[in-house]
């Protein structure tokens, strides 16, 4: 059962027991708009702009096209949010905004390469069908739709457009009938309810790609610029025990959990603190290191001594990046990956 964080449109998170598969079995369900529902036998996909061959597709056409099958795990740029001093405005995601499926689709590449780029194309912008007026962070002129763009390299690469999750027919929450997914990044990439890719000469200056979803970056002598959100940062998250759990001293606990990272980075350490980040050791991996997928992991644990403690999990990636101790507020509202304590009781036996 997934757990709501808003309503109208819904906005619903993963619990974190469900986190513990290798496949989540209740994926967290982010919207804008209200969830368009679209007639697969009637669906049309279009491949316009800066192509030599403008394209039009039915389900069933992009259905017969080579299919890729790849198991990648998507964040919510806002996910932990509930977690940021002082509190922020958005949906106020705990933990579970987060999860790995089996995504099966076509490669975006193929479609590109199919309507022929033009000389001068250099972002790819999609666009879903979902509409509506945005109010926060600012007002929107009028009614707009999702949409967001990708470097034109980026979008020749492993982008899937994907019709199936899991094994079944993606959801209306979901995006059915076809979403975007882009290994490596942040969810505000992965457009649902995909009815248009736009090739564009130009940067894209969409409110999803400059007001929303965007942050800024200072340069040396010049003015801060705005720039997109898009790879995922390295992150953990300690997923048992709860928050608030009681123990006795003297048993015998597992600590789990789950660490990934973006771009084609993995996650290669994963370090467990017990007493707030005084010292810390190793934890164990459960799954092997792969680009744009969470891994696993544990550690036994036997508290000794009665009191509060605070529990920490700190993930360092193929690049060396290590998981902050605190946010960095030059990234608002999103990319929140500092470390969460898990604070927990130790009763005397």
């Amino acid at each position: 059962m997934l757990i709501t964080r808003q309503h109208h449109p819904d906005n619903l998170e993963t619990p974190a027991q469900a986190l513990l598969e290798p496949l989540t079995p209740t994926h967290y369900v982010r919207s804008h708009f209200a969830v368009p529902l679209l007639d697969a036998a009637a669906f049309r996909l279009k491949v316009a702009g800066s192509v030599t061959s403008p394209l039009s597709l039915s389900f069933a056409e992009l259905r017969a096209l080579p299919a890729t099958t790849r198991t990648l795990t998507l964040e919510c740029a806002g996910n932990g949010r509930v977690y940021l001093t002082p509190g922020a405005s958005g949906v106020q995601w705990e933990i579970g905004a987060v999860g790995t499926a089996q995504w099966t689709g076509v490669a975006l590449r193929t479609l590109l390469e199919r309507a022929g780029v033009g000389d001068k194309a250099c972002e790819v912008v999609l666009v879903g069908a979902d509409e509506g007026q945005m109010d926060d962070p600012v007002k929107s002129p009028g009614c707009i739709h999702y949409s967001r763009s990708l470097p034109l390299s980026r979008a020749l690469g492993d982008v899937l457009l994907a019709y199936e999750m899991n094994g079944e027919a993606l959801t209306p929450a979901h995006g059915a009938p076809l979403r975007a997914i882009v290994p490596g990044w942040y969810g505000m990439a992965a457009v649902k309810w995909l009815t248009e890719i736009r090739v564009v000469d130009h940067a894209y200056q969409g409110y999803f790609q400059t007001v929303d979803y965007a942050r800024w970056e200072k340069q040396d002598d010049l003015p801060p610029v705005r720039v997109p959100l898009s790879e995922m940062r390295v992150k953990s998250q300690i997923l048992t025990p709860a928050p608030h759990t009681c123990v006795q001293a003297g048993d015998h606990l597992e600590l789990c959990g789950a660490a990934w990272t973006g771009g084609e980075r993995t996650v290669q350490q994963i370090e467990v603190s017990t007493d707030g980040g005084h010292s810390w050791q190793d934890a164990e991996w459960q799954q092997d290191a792969a680009p744009g997928l969470w891994r696993h992991w544990r550690l036994s644990w036997t508290p000794q001594q009665p009191g509060e403690v605070k529990l920490l999990s700190r993930a360092t990636d193929s690049a060396g990046q290590v998981q902050p101790a605190a946010h960095d507020p030059h990234r608002g509202s999103y990319e929140i990956h500092h470390t969460v304590a898990v604070p927990i009781t130790v009763k005397a036996k």
